[in-house]
């Protein structure tokens, strides 16, 4: 395998300087996140995106596939538990703003209508790919995402879904994670990963999700490049600070600081905003 070119990577540095992204990153379309990771993700990193049952973190990890994608990267989002049709739902909620329920059963007025139509629209040229996570594990994932041409993100919803038989036995999670970060060098793509976190939140003097929650026997703490904690206040303590309230929580970055992003999260639409984004 030969050397990476010294002189590209020289230039990439240039173009950082003059204030551009740098040509390397996929931008997860969330400001202040894109901000701290030094304009993305990259190829080659492996993330993950924890928390609580009810978070949101299958609804935050489409929103990332839809807006690396409207920005111009190449994205897929694999999911193992909802077929294709359920995903543009929840797609045509998040940009039509409209509620998932009144999707489905078609109560949706002339405002929301005109909304969703907008939407549609936009996504005809701006769509990452929609599947379900193949049997057979991350060997399958790999193929499926080497056969998809010019992939620069995979999102994979859940971790627990892409073990060989749909294990959440902590040894098979394990080997995963480390399969996962190979596949991701070695396709040369980034990958993110949503997970349960292994311990359990409620009861907690501090309910927010630390490294040690993710499990896989540490794996997730040490393979990853990238892992983000999502919170939601509203979830332990209904009565505390301002609904919709989240915290996208910076546990591990391998090549910058960990931070606090602040998000507002709009359930009816399943909805994340970066509240720093004009």
């Amino acid at each position: 395998m030969p050397n990476p070119d010294i002189s590209e990577i020289l230039r990439r540095v240039d173009a950082a300087g003059d204030g551009s992204a740098p040509s390397a990153s996929i931008a997860t379309g969330f400001p202040s996140l894109d901000k701290t990771l030094g304009g993305g993700l990259r190829p080659g990193d492996l993330a993950f995106l924890g928390g609580d049952v009810g978070s949101g973190k299958s609804a935050l990890a489409l929103a990332v596939a839809l807006r690396a994608t409207a920005i111009g990267s190449s994205a897929i989002f694999l999911s193992g538990e909802m077929a294709p049709d359920r995903l543009l739902e929840r797609v045509l909620a998040i940009e039509g703003r409209a509620a998932i329920d009144d999707i489905r059963n078609g109560s949706i007025d002339d405002t929301a209508r005109a909304s969703l139509g907008a939407a549609a629209h936009r996504l005809r040229d701006q769509m990452p790919a929609l599947d379900r996570i193949p049997f057979g594990g991350v060997s399958e994932v790999g193929i499926m995402l080497r056969s998809t041409p010019d992939l620069q993100l995979a999102v994979v919803d859940s971790l627990q879904s892409v073990t060989k038989k749909g294990s959440s036995q902590e040894e098979e999670l394990a080997v995963a994670v480390k399969e996962l970060k190979m596949l991701a060098i070695d396709a040369s793509l980034a990958i993110l990963v949503t997970t349960h976190v292994h311990q359990q939140l409620r009861g907690r003097s501090d309910p927010r999700p630390t490294l040690d929650d993710f499990g896989a026997l540490g794996s997730v703490k040490q393979h990853a490049d990238v892992v983000l904690g999502l919170y939601r206040a509203e979830m332990y303590d209904p009565g505390w600070g301002a609904q919709g309230g989240a915290e996208l929580i910076l546990l591990k970055n391998r090549n910058g600081p960990i931070s606090y992003i602040d998000l507002f999260f709009h359930q009816r639409w399943l909805r994340f905003e970066d509240v720093m984004d004009p």
